[in-house]
């Protein structure tokens, strides 16, 4: 039987022995007053006990029918206006299975349950749409960036077949170039699909040491580009994935040297704790960005308009997109902030770690 059918019968079955309950009052104690034997009076015939039940029983089944259509119809009418939102919700979640997201319940009304449960879905939905939309967005520029240093060396290795050119070593180095940006982008992609599934082991982690150790290993290529890093590094521990946490500051101090003045560039790197969050900022000089274009940058292959970049490591887009997804991915928060005098300050914030159990 439908949900319908069985509200509707619930229904008749409560009006009915209610109904019941109701007569049986009645015959018990209004009837046991009335004697049971012949009523002598001057008057003329006076029913007793058992001419009342004769005439009641009748007027009693007629009365327990006429509740049981009345509860059978009314029921069925009833739950069909109280089901109406589910059938709606239903209709919406076939819409969803064909491939619509954009279709919305908008229950009417007054706030119940079902307006929740309806407005629930909306919200999902929502977040499912605009969370397709970004991976369809995301999918469409990886292909274009993959596609690029795929046809560089299909287009290289298509002249060095029709004319073979006099200088091999030119062509190799072009070719190794071209795929080691292919690499990148590559495993890019992967630490990136890493992070947003939250597939790691989780473990304490002091930030202070990834971020020393990520400067520590940048320092060359950035003092070979005159650019001077300072670090002032203090206790921030939190819980996560060692290698993803050590991959977000080398992309952030890595996204500062890309990112910044030619000979006269700085960063600089610190990190603490305050009030149950631990904190990573990283802040470096460079070209002027307008606040509201700051906080696009995170979002993967968005590339600051005008930035000034290393033209030896342009870069893949996805540094700070990584960044992101493991912040995210650890309860924390991305703050992209633009300076006044040109540059960059990014902040991760994550929950600071437990104190160990003793």
């Amino acid at each position: 039987m439908s949900v319908r059918l069985r509200l509707a019968l619930s229904y008749a079955a409560v009006v009915v022995v209610a109904g019941a309950l109701l007569l049986a009052v009645v015959y018990v104690f209004l009837l046991r007053y009335v004697p049971a034997g012949p009523i002598d009076s001057a008057n003329g015939f006076i029913p007793n006990r058992g001419d009342l039940a004769r005439a009641f029983t009748p007027a009693a089944a007629l009365a327990m029918g006429v509740l049981l259509v009345v509860g059978v119809v009314g029921g069925w009418l009833l739950a069909g206006r109280m089901l109406a939102p589910l059938d709606r919700i239903g209709d919406a979640a076939r819409l969803v299975t064909q491939g619509s997201l954009a279709h919305r319940i908008r229950l009417p009304g007054r706030r119940d349950e079902l307006r929740d449960l309806a407005d629930a879905f909306d919200g999902m939905l929502d977040r499912l749409e605009a969370h397709v939309a970004e991976q369809q967005r995301f999918a469409a520029n990886a292909s274009h960036e993959l596609r690029t240093p795929l046809a560089t060396m299909q287009a290289l290795l298509d002249v060095a077949r029709a004319t073979p050119p006099d200088d091999v070593p030119a062509l190799l180095t072009r070719l190794h170039a071209v795929n080691a940006r292919a690499i990148d982008l590559t495993e890019s992609l992967l630490l990136l699909a890493r992070a947003d599934g939250r597939a790691f082991a989780r473990e304490r982690v002091d930030l202070s040491l990834a971020a020393e150790d990520a400067v520590e290993t940048l320092l060359p290529r950035a003092e070979a580009r005159g650019i001077a890093v300072e670090a002032s590094t203090a206790a921030a521990v939190v819980v996560g994935a060692p290698a993803l946490l050590h991959q977000l500051a080398t992309n952030l101090v890595d996204n500062a040297i890309v990112h910044n003045l030619d000979a006269s560039g700085r960063i600089h790197v610190e990190t603490g704790e305050r009030g149950g969050v631990a904190w990573l900022a990283v802040e470096s000089t460079g070209a002027r960005i307008a606040p509201e274009e700051a906080v696009t940058l995170a979002e993967p292959f968005r590339r600051g308009a005008g930035r000034t970049h290393d033209r030896d490591r342009p870069g893949v887009g996805l540094g700070l997109a990584i960044v992101r997804s493991i912040v995210e991915a650890h309860d924390g928060v991305l703050l992209l902030r633009a300076r006044p005098d040109g540059g960059l300050r990014v902040t991760v914030e994550l929950p600071t770690a437990p104190a160990p159990v003793a």
